[in-house]
């Protein structure tokens, strides 16, 4: 390969394309019990937000059978604020649930990146 063709195959290299910024990462999650079987997360996501196209939109709550036991929707991208933490409360957990899976997702490859499994409190 001539050395103008390596030099284009390297500056190709580094620019970032849609698929660069991966999934979004749930890094933490707080949790309390607000009420009999009624619960408050606070979840720390992490995503290269590149803007309206591809950014971290929403978590879930999701109990062991796979169900989604709550959403928050994140209704803007991220882009200058990494990592960024938002609430969800009230929501309802039953009883015989003792922890639940946090996961992102993006609005790009929808769930796969870190999630995170939380003890509930009693």
């Amino acid at each position: 390969m001539s050395r103008p063709a390596r030099l284009a195959f390297l500056l190709l290299a580094c620019v970032p394309t849609a698929a660069a910024a991966g999934g979004a990462d749930v890094v933490s999650v707080e949790v309390r019990l607000t009420g009999p079987g009624v619960y408050a997360f606070d979840v720390t996501v992490r995503h290269a937000d590149e803007g309206w196209d591809h950014y971290a939109d929403r978590f879930e709550i999701v109990g062991p059978d796979g169900a989604v036991l709550g959403t928050r929707t994140l209704l803007h991208p991220h882009v200058t604020e990494q990592p960024f933490t938002r609430s969800l409360s009230d929501v309802a957990i039953p009883e015989d649930v003792s922890e639940v899976v946090v996961r992102a997702h993006d609005s790009v490859h929808g769930h796969g990146g870190r999630e995170t499994t939380v003890a509930l409190p009693r």
